[in-house]
């Protein structure tokens, strides 16, 4: 028996929202949405490319998000200062989860969910 990993759900209030911003974000397309951003359990997916996984499914839950994530993502992007000086033009705002001084910075996104930009490898 074998697993392969499809996705990474994301609990969000706007789930519609916040998966156009980390599209846009991470230039990864829209590979699916729910019809009706009115339905109950709407969900909107991003991947790299449709087909592709695994993918970031965004689905709409009651209420904010209150505590640190147990879960983030990292990034490692090719120039660590030009991409979080794009991600905060974008929205996404400074977080301090008690880090303190390292190499990384922690970012969260239009809902407060944590993600780090690493330095270049």
């Amino acid at each position: 028996m074998s697993l392969r990993w499809e996705q990474v759900v994301v609990d969000s209030q706007d789930p519609f929202r916040l998966a156009r911003w980390w599209s846009e974000a991470l230039d990864w397309p829209i590979v699916y949405q729910s019809e009706d951003e009115n339905d109950p359990d709407p969900e909107v997916e991003v991947g790299p490319e449709s087909g592709a996984h695994p993918t970031i499914l965004f689905i709409r839950v009651p209420g904010s998000k209150t505590i640190k994530n147990r879960l983030h993502f990292d990034f490692v992007p090719d120039d660590q200062d030009a991409e979080v000086e794009r991600l905060l033009a974008l929205g996404a705002t400074r977080a301090d989860i008690g880090q303190d001084e390292v190499s990384w910075v922690v970012l969260a996104d239009p809902e407060g969910n944590e993600f780090c930009v690493l330095s270049a490898r």
